[in-house]
């Protein structure tokens, strides 16, 4: 799942097209200047769109845009391909915040070092024309947190039917479709991929769909076709906080400040499923709890126990941090892939099995059943079983799987990587979602991946399996 990577604008009704064309027109690279602070940047950073039928094959398809950077090496060693990079989320970005992940020191060990790194906002978001983003909503992969979000998504994907955006267009195969219609405009025989969370379920639908020219792939926190975002999803969170305060009972100080802490959250979750919490003023849902827990156990699972702690101690101050800036997904975008590629092999009454004795699991139900919701609502084109079959590749893939990831866990990515010939699977102690952000040793496996992709890995600098994880008590 999300699945924003680590590396996010348009109105929902401002919708520009390129106007129709009088027969399919074939792509193409426009440059363009770059949008955004890039007097830091000290590496050639070209920017433009790749102008494409929103429609394939429709002489009547209005063109949208997909914008682009392509960001030189540092030190490009010859025989490299360039490094294509694919966001996660659904619904997430990689342009607007590309500056600030290419002045990152720990991002530059790998991104753009000795290949050029090619960064997409795939189409639908992001830097991209149009964007679905649905103002006034919410929205968390856990899903929209009240019935008015559900509602105002429904009304704002209607709303860019109605202006003839086309739903059944914006999706994985869409996606893949046109890395390679951008690998070719721009001239490039190879490329590598690099995807975050959704990220990789986009290399999956490539190599399935559009293998054409690929080398290698790097999935950091993969997401499979195969999987169920909804349906069983409620008990990978639980299981993901689980594990995290397993590790803090078996480190004494943490233990010694955070005693009892599974009971003592089940008991919190239980009075919040039972009514909303109304704090200092402000009133809190079983949905706010629920998508805090998801959202915290993705990305910080070392302060985890401690924010726990003040919850259950009455302080609700990080439920109140993540109420107050949910807005990180492109709405419409989110939700046309879910409605495509996710929820039509899911059914919403499964949803709530196996929570019947799990109140941590139970408060991500209500939410997670409104993306069904808003599925049943959207048409989004016919929809095909082979976006639910595991993927059968022999192309180069390194698999990076953090050990704490209620979205993408490692079990998921174990069972996906036996149909990937030749792979190699690395999961990360105690590591949390995007492995790549927190972990020099996984940053170096990447590059020495990429080149060379029939090599295996160096794991020598990993953690131990059994290695004690750290946390932050301050703060």
């Amino acid at each position: 799942m999300s699945r924003l990577s680590w590396i996010a604008v348009a109105g929902a009704l401002a919708v520009t097209a390129l106007g129709s064309a009088a027969h399919a027109a074939a792509p193409r690279f426009e440059k363009t200047a770059c949008v955004g602070d890039y007097k830091d940047v000290d590496l050639k950073v070209e920017c433009g769109h790749l102008i494409v039928d929103e429609t394939r094959g429709d002489p009547k398809s209005r063109r949208i845009k997909v914008a682009v950077a392509i960001v030189r090496a540092a030190q490009p060693k010859p025989g490299l391909p360039p490094v294509f990079y694919l966001h996660g989320g659904p619904g997430g970005s990689a342009l607007p915040g590309l500056p600030r992940t290419l002045t990152s020191k720990t991002a530059r060990e790998f991104i753009a070092a000795d290949q050029d790194w090619i960064f997409i906002d795939q189409r639908g978001g992001g830097q991209s024309v149009p964007n679905l983003d649905c103002p006034g909503t919410h929205l968390t992969d856990a899903g929209p947190p009240t019935e008015q979000d559900a509602q105002g998504i429904v009304a704002c994907l209607k709303a860019f039917q109605a202006q003839g955006v086309n739903l059944s267009r914006y999706n994985a195969v869409e996606v893949a479709k046109d890395v390679q219609d951008l690998r070719q405009v721009l001239g490039y025989k190879q490329i590598d991929l690099f995807g975050g969370s959704y990220g990789t379920r986009i290399e999956a639908a490539i190599q399935t769909h559009q293998p054409q020219g690929i080398r290698a792939v790097v999935q950091d926190s993969p997401w499979p076709p195969e999987a169920d975002w909804t349906v069983g999803g409620p008990a990978m969170v639980s299981t993901s906080i689980d594990i995290v305060m397993k590790k803090c009972a078996a480190v004494a100080e943490c233990a010694k400040r955070y005693p009892d802490l599974k009971a003592k959250l089940a008991v919190v979750a239980e009075r919040w499923l039972a009514a909303p919490q109304t704090i200092n003023g402000k009133t809190y849902t079983a949905d706010d709890l629920g998508g805090y827990l998801m959202d915290a156990s993705y990305f910080t699972a070392g302060v985890l126990p401690r924010d726990l702690w003040k919850i259950i101690q009455g302080d609700v101050s990080p439920v109140q941090d993540f109420v107050e800036n949910r807005d990180y997904y492109s709405e419409g975008q989110f939700m046309t892939h879910l409605c495509k590629e996710e929820i039509p092999f899911e059914k919403r009454a499964d949803v709530a099995k196996g929570t019947e004795t799990d109140a941590v699991a139970r408060l991500m139900v209500a939410s997670m059943q409104r993306i069904h919701d808003v599925c049943k609502a959207i048409d989004v084109g016919p929809i095909s079983p082979i976006e639910q079959q595991p993927v059968k590749t022999a192309i180069p893939t390194l698999f990076l799987a953090a050990e704490i990831d209620p979205g993408c866990p490692p079990p998921l990515t174990k069972a996906a990587a036996k149909g990937y010939e030749g792979s190699q699977v690395v999961i990360v102690t105690n590591a949390t979602h995007g492995v790549s952000h927190a972990s020099p040793c996984v940053r170096a496996m990447i590059r020495g991946f990429f080149q060379d992709p029939t090599k295996p890995v160096d794991r020598s600098c990993l953690p131990a399996a059994d290695a004690p994880m750290s946390f932050t008590y301050t703060g």
